[in-house]
């Protein structure tokens, strides 16, 4: 969210003060979108997802490259001796070709391959979660602008509203005037009030333009429209324990835990430096000269035993070592973060839900009062300062139950993707 309003306050300040109006309505004659294929449009669009993607196509590559060192390599080499010979004997013949195919096939390598291909294969299920994650958190981008942007657009209807309501009163307060039943104060005090709505509905028209902008550079759709949520009524809440039971499950956290058991393969992989090498090399010979001409193959058996290299080993075992403790550490950073982001979004989301409903009965008292206002004022018993300012209230209120409705959604999604849901 912070980086939301960041990004909001930039293009607000970038937006000249003609220009916000004229751009307060969209200015597209495309369906409108709901919030999943705003989400699907944010997929497409994404450079983080897509680079989170291109991270699993090279963790592929990779695993390719080390199953390629596990099989049997095969070349073939030409070579041509020429030397200062009598060229009687075989040692010095003037010109010494030789062509071959040559096979090498490890046999034993300290288990190196094996750590690798399963480090490979752990390491591709973790870039897989951190591209889950990536898409997580761009849903989670994608329904903040996209509940901002029907609470801008709301709280501009919530705005005309009043100041259409503020109109009506002050024609009925012209005419009044004219009959010596109002003071001309009341009709200046109600034209400044008209005013000042007017004002304020400038900004909230920016406001949705800027928003409507960051939604558009999310989705990558010029001229956005969105649709209402259907949705009048929020998602239950579930015990806390049901959502802290799945920190275990968030791809952040799983993509960590991989990174765990890829610090082990590594460790694995060092440690093979320990153990012997053994390796099978064969070449078949289709042209030789010499003592040698008439062996045709032949298949040498390499056994190569580390005795001492210094302290190069058990450095590397070291650093391997650590590199697993550092990785265990932030294992369990990524759960203690886990389960502080599900209990701060579970509390926000409880409490959301406990101010809109509030301020639903805040609402419907408030209209209440407006019409008791009104009908009190047609019979002399208050002035036009008491029904303005019931009115005032009423649409205060109304503002308020509007920003506090889709507050709550978008933190309705907030614990979503804190649980490692995306429904």
């Amino acid at each position: 969210m912070k980086i939301l309003r960041i990004f909001l306050t930039g293009l607000l300040l970038a937006i000249p003060s003609a220009g916000r109006a004229q751009a307060s309505a969209p200015d597209a004659a495309g369906p409108a979108l709901s919030l999943m294929e705003c989400y699907a449009l944010a997929l497409k669009r994404s450079e983080t997802v897509a680079l989170q993607q291109e991270f699993i196509e090279e963790t592929a590559a990779r695993f390719t490259t080390v199953l390629g060192s596990v099989l049997p390599h095969v070349s073939f080499h030409s070579s041509d001796k020429r030397q200062d010979g009598a060229g009687q004997s075989a040692f010095t013949l003037r010109h010494v070709p030789e062509r071959k195919f040559t096979l090498t096939q490890p046999l034993f390598t300290g288990f190196r391959e094996l750590a690798a291909l399963k480090g490979a294969k752990v390491l591709g299920r973790q870039r897989e979660y951190e591209k889950e994650r990536a898409e997580h958190l761009l849903l989670l981008d994608v329904a903040n602008a996209y509940y901002l942007l029907l609470e801008q657009q709301e709280d501009l209807l919530a705005l005309e509203g009043i100041h259409a309501a503020i109109v009506e009163r002050l024609k009925e307060l012209q005419d009044r005037e004219q009959l010596g039943r109002s003071r001309s104060s009341e009709v200046v005090s109600t034209d400044a009030r008209r005013l000042r709505i007017a004002a304020d509905m400038e900004t909230v028209r920016s406001r949705v333009v800027v928003t409507r902008q960051l939604l558009e550079f999310l989705t990558g759709q010029a001229g956005l429209r969105i649709q209402p949520d259907p949705e009048t009524s929020f998602a239950p809440l579930e015990p806390l324990e049901s959502y802290l039971v799945r920190t275990s499950q968030r791809p952040d956290v799983r993509a960590v835990e991989e990174s765990v058991e890829v610090s082990r393969m590594e460790k694995a992989v060092v440690r093979s430096d320990f153990f012997p090498n053994v390796d099978l090399e064969g070449n078949y010979y289709t042209e030789r000269v010499g003592v040698s001409k008439d062996v045709s193959w032949d298949v040498t058996l390499k056994v190569e035993v580390p005795i001492f290299e210094g302290t190069e080993t058990v450095g590397a075992m070291r650093q391997a070592s650590s590199r697993i403790r550092q990785s265990e550490l932030r294992l369990s950073e990524a759960r203690r973060k886990a389960t502080l982001e599900i209990r701060d979004a579970y509390a926000q989301y409880e409490a959301g839900m406990a101010r809109s409903n509030a301020l639903g009965r805040a609402l419907n008292a408030a209209d209440e009062n407006y019409r008791f206002q009104m009908e009190d004022y047609r019979r002399n018993l208050v002035n036009n300062l008491d029904v303005l300012q019931s009115l005032e209230e009423l649409e205060g209120i109304r503002r308020d139950q509007v920003n506090a409705l889709h507050e709550t959604k978008r933190l309705c999604w907030q614990l979503k993707i804190a649980a490692g849901e995306t429904k």
